[in-house]
């Protein structure tokens, strides 16, 4: 895959690490010939039947902890002794911060008791009496709190559980992904010198990886394990605690949290005492940016809820600085990825459990995946972020009180949470490596044709793998293997299942055979190429028209405004670059310009007045341009169509009071209508019909204020909607039909501008018609069906619920202009 001006031919070498074995693999690598084939990469996976000595031998070198197989001589604080999860317990239960709790919390129920007359003030012996309860209702909360962190916390206890299980998570990885784990040797050599360093300080580093599969928290563990750094503590959700499997994770680092804290002071203290335990004391952490696993490919909006609690453990002063490294975990191909897309498509999340564990773990040992790559961001001090922050919005840190609650300071602290969770996203984005398999899958769904030669297949990877160097990506290393070799261990991967061949013809034709699961991985190269498909869609708006160019030129102004539509319209889709939409608009123009993709005119004084294609770019037929629009066009259809699912939420004219209905209702209604458009040929992309995205337009609509969504105290009851009064469609008089006017139907309007032209799609009569009367049928259909449901999800709101929803609304702030939010 390397060019003469290949700028990754003189980058640091990876290291591959198969079991045993550590390879340098630098990008201008000449292997022997025998070390080519990939059989002979699997060398170290020893299987008794085929092997019964060397498999014994492998076996009791881990038992016996020869080498660096003792884990002794590790970089970072002791563990791995008897007592270890004893000792880390009387900590987290002796934290000053859960003691005032618990007294905070018994204190209030003998408030409580008092005032049911439990408690009488007038008793002569109440203050012994008093004095005596406030000690029992302590020591059953202390009770209560050793239950929790016993259940909590992990328990690194025995370095003889330890190598056992890095050997059978190694065996069992390998098994699967048989070409192995790779790392930069360059991030890996930094992460050891800044690990010594944090040992003197006794600080601890927290590993901020991406979440794309279960084998993410795995193959971290690995590495640290084999290049003897101390193990981190994985923050996992106790949906995994399941028996069995449950403890094995938790002795191999597991720290199990709820999925949800709900209104629980106790729980909440307590994970707060136990992350600031960790981090005062030196020990490593990890949990996920993302929060859950990404189904979709590309990276998630942060999830701020652990981060919060390190975040406070700085500001609040219990620990004085701790070392952040955002950490890319990129595959060949994803074990989940199939199971994503019945999830993406509206099937339940099956609860897991140890049969299926079983079923899915002996099932993967046979797959061929490729490799994973990981890579290592510079790992930078958060003290001294935090700071910086400060400084920039002009607070001074020693001033800042975490535990002074006022609005100020809670707006000051949020806005450093979200601007940390963003930081580290872009920062795993830097370091992120492109896989063959995501190349070939961003090329197949990027093509105009039904299928592409082997030929052109080679062309245009060769040419993405270019645009990607040029935008500051990564392509994994393959040393000097060819080109046409890397395509077809990329194929090979992915699988007749996701990508088909015709055989029979001048050459082999490739296609894609299930483009929704294909999407997963061209998902992986869009944040790379996120403002020139933005800035493509803008322009087609006027492409899509025909004609010369003179006719198909694009203003400034109106590109500028289109832009600024989509991006915030995508704003919690995609990571944007943070210098603001001029500056960013104008450096992707330029960009494009010099790809000879467009053309710009410009006054007398070099300010751009219009934008149309080049003319090399129409004799290429438009190959590059609509590279870049077929790769943000699923997701403009997502929000289209989450936009039409709203129209029929329009209630009737005679309708006194409003229907809220479930959230998770009309998201489900928004996939059934895709689905339809899609099989009636007014939706383009199957892709569309995605839940999470459908999830993301839901919220960003609820952001704009066209839907209004309240939250019950009660949690039987889940979050419910209604379409905001003004965003309401009005209704034939005489009929009760939807008519066709109103913001919302302009603000649905604009996004069909940037819709893919096709057939059924040239205009909004379609729209006005046979889908408007859809969406008004499924819209109609949620209205009765949440009307009936009067005794599960009410659809009426509560008193209580409608003063929570009344003081929402008026503490909302007024929405600022779209050039102020806009982040493209």
């Amino acid at each position: 895959m390397a060019s003469d001006n290949d700028s990754t031919a003189d980058a640091a070498p990876d290291l591959q690490i198969r079991g045993d074995e550590i390879t340098l693999q630098p990008s201008g690598l000449v292997e022997p010939k025998e070390r080519e084939k990939e059989h002979a990469l699997m060398k170290n996976a020893v299987r008794f039947r085929s092997d019964p000595l060397q498999f014994l031998r492998e076996v009791s070198l881990y038992v016996s902890g020869k080498g660096w197989r003792a884990y002794d001589n590790i970089i970072g604080q002791p563990m791995f002794y008897q007592g270890f999860s004893e000792n880390m317990k009387n900590l987290v239960l002796s934290a000053p911060l859960l003691q005032s709790r618990i007294a905070e919390l018994a204190e209030k129920r003998i408030a409580v008791e008092e005032k049911e007359g439990l408690l009488n003030k007038d008793d002569p012996n109440y203050a012994l009496k008093r004095v005596r309860r406030r000690s029992e209702l302590e020591a059953g909360i202390q009770q209560v709190a050793d239950k929790l962190t016993d259940n909590m916390i992990c328990k690194f206890e025995s370095k003889a559980f330890i190598r056992g299980a890095y050997y059978l998570c190694t065996q069992l990885t390998l098994r699967a992904y048989h070409q192995g784990i790779h790392v930069s040797s360059e991030e890996v050599v930094r992460l050891r010198r800044v690990a010594e360093i944090a040992q003197k300080k006794k600080q601890s580093i927290v590993f901020l990886p991406c979440h794309r599969s279960h084998v993410d928290y795995v193959s971290l563990q690995v590495i640290c394990y084999r290049l003897g750094l101390s193990l981190p503590t994985v923050v996992a959700g106790d949906n995994l605690n399941f028996p069995i499997v449950g403890s094995f994770l938790q002795h191999a680092g597991a720290m199990w949290i709820r999925r949800s804290f709900g209104d629980d002071p106790l729980y909440t203290t307590l994970v707060q005492s136990y992350i600031d335990t960790m981090l005062q004391n030196g020990f490593n952490f990890e949990c996920f940016i993302e929060g859950g696993r990404s189904r979709t490919g590309k990276l998630l909006p942060p999830k701020f809820g652990i981060l919060s609690f390190v975040l406070d453990s700085l500001l609040s002063g219990r620990v004085e600085d701790a070392i952040i490294c955002p950490v890319s975990t990129q595959y060949d191909k994803v074990i989940e990825t199939e199971g994503y897309v019945t999830e993406l498509l509206g099937v339940p999340k099956k609860k897991e459990n140890l049969a299926d564990f079983l079923t899915d773990g002996s099932s993967a040992l046979s797959l061929r995946l490729g490799r994973v790559d990981v890579r290592f961001h510079e790992p930078w001090s958060l003290r001294e972020y935090i700071n910086d922050h400060f400084t920039r919005v002009g607070v001074k840190p020693d001033e800042f009180k975490l535990e002074v609650k006022t609005a100020v300071n809670s707006a000051i602290r949020q806005k450093l949470l979200r601007s940390l969770g963003y930081r580290v996203l872009s920062d795993i984005n830097e370091v992120s490596v492109v896989m063959p398999t995501a190349l070939i899958g961003t090329v197949l769904l990027t093509l105009r044709g039904r299928g592409v030669g082997k030929g052109e297949l080679i062309r245009r990877v060769d040419w993405l793998t270019c645009r990607v160097r040029a935008k500051g990506g990564r392509v994994a290393h393959f040393g000097n293997a060819p080109l046409s070799d890397i395509v077809d261990r990329g194929l090979d991967v992915l699988g007749k299942d996701l990508v088909g061949v015709v055989e029979g013809l001048p050459e082999p034709t490739y296609y894609a055979v299930d483009r929704f699961q294909l999407s997963f991985y061209r998902n992986m190269t869009i944040h790379l190429f996120v403002s020139e498909a933005i800035v493509s869609a803008a322009m087609y708006t006027r492409i899509k028209r025909g004609g010369g160019p003179a006719i198909q030129d694009i203003a400034y102004k109106e590109l500028f405004d289109q832009v600024l539509f989509l991006s915030t319209l995508f704003r919690g889709e995609f990571i944007f670059h943070g210098e603001g939409i001029t500056v960013n608009l104008e450096k992707t123009l330029l960009g494009l310009e010099a790809d000879n993709v467009i053309r710009l005119g410009r006054d007398e004084s070099g300010a751009i007045v219009k934008v149309g294609l080049s003319d090399d770019e129409r004799r290429a037929g438009r190959e590059n341009y609509d590279f870049y629009c077929f790769l943000i066009w699923p997701f403009i259809e997502a929000s289209w169509l989450s936009a039409v699912s709203l129209l029929g939420l329009s209630p009737a004219a005679d309708e006194k009071e409003d229907v809220w209905i479930e959230v998770a209702k009309a998201q489900n209604s928004a996939q059934l209508l895709g689905k339809t458009l899609y099989h009636q040929g007014d939706l383009s992309y199957f892709e569309a019909v995605n839940k999470e995205t459908i999830k993301n337009s839901f919220r960003r609509f609820e952001e704009e204020g066209i839907l209004q969504v309240v939250s019950s105290k009660n949690p039987k009851v889940p979050p419910r909607l209604r379409l905001s009064p003004e965003w309401r469609l009005p209704r034939d008089p005489a009929d009760g039909s939807l008519l066709a006017s109103g913001p919302l139907w302009d603000f649905t309007e604009k996004i069909a501008s940037c819709r893919r032209e096709g057939k059924n799609r040239r205009d909004g009569a379609t729209v006005s018609t046979r889908v408007l009367g859809l969406a008004d049928t499924l819209g109609r259909e949620l209205l009765e069906e949440a009307k009936d449901d009067k005794k599960n999800v009410p659809h009426r709101l509560s008193e209580e619920d409608a003063k929570v929803f009344e003081k929402k609304a008026k503490g909302a702030k007024p929405r600022r202009s779209l050039a102020v939010r806009a982040n493209l």
